[in-house]
């Protein structure tokens, strides 16, 4: 797969009071992922070409993936592929990277997500919605030992945006 095919359609950067191997800990970690998205659970094989999933608190897998880019504590980007019915097959491939600086006191996490293809605002919502909140409450769990219980649900627009390309959503 050619990296330099996706462009970056949604980028955040947050600081953190923490270091980078606590950061890529709660990146790769189906322990701290737990606490902090909501109850799904990042479980990767730690090299090159490993897997990536994503389970969900069912224990289902709701995003399967591989690991393209591995520099721990620096740097990491992986297939981040849910898995509903002809998504993948309709909107593409997303690639999400994480890259992790130290920053003083602090650590900048940037984490962007791009895709091989053009896509509309309205599906891109979806991510735009879910990830400031799981940014956050990773930044929580690190620095106060807790993560906030944060509620997100899928944007509107963009259930329809994917119903009019006749993918279905659970």
């Amino acid at each position: 797969m050619n990296l330099d095919q996706f462009k970056p359609l949604t980028v955040y950067s947050i600081y953190i009071v923490s270091t980078p191997e606590k950061v890529w800990e709660a990146l790769t970690s189906a322990e701290f992922s737990q606490r902090y998205f909501s109850g799904f659970a990042v479980e990767m094989e730690p090299k090159l070409g490993g897997t990536f999933i994503v389970c969900a608190p069912d224990g289902t897998e709701h995003i399967s993936g591989e690991v393209f880019e591995y520099d721990p504590p620096k740097k990491l980007t992986v297939t981040w592929n849910v898995n509903w019915p002809d998504l993948v097959a309709k909107l593409g491939t997303t690639l999400v990277t994480y890259e992790i600086e130290p920053a003083g006191e602090a650590v900048r996490l940037t984490m962007s997500e791009r895709h091989d293809r053009a896509l509309s605002d309205d599906i891109l919502s979806g991510g735009r919605a879910g990830w400031p909140a799981i940014l956050s409450g990773l930044k929580s769990l690190l620095e106060t030992g807790k993560a906030p219980q944060i509620k997100v649900t899928p944007p509107v627009k963009m259930l329809a945006a994917l119903k009019a390309m006749g993918i279905k959503t659970p």
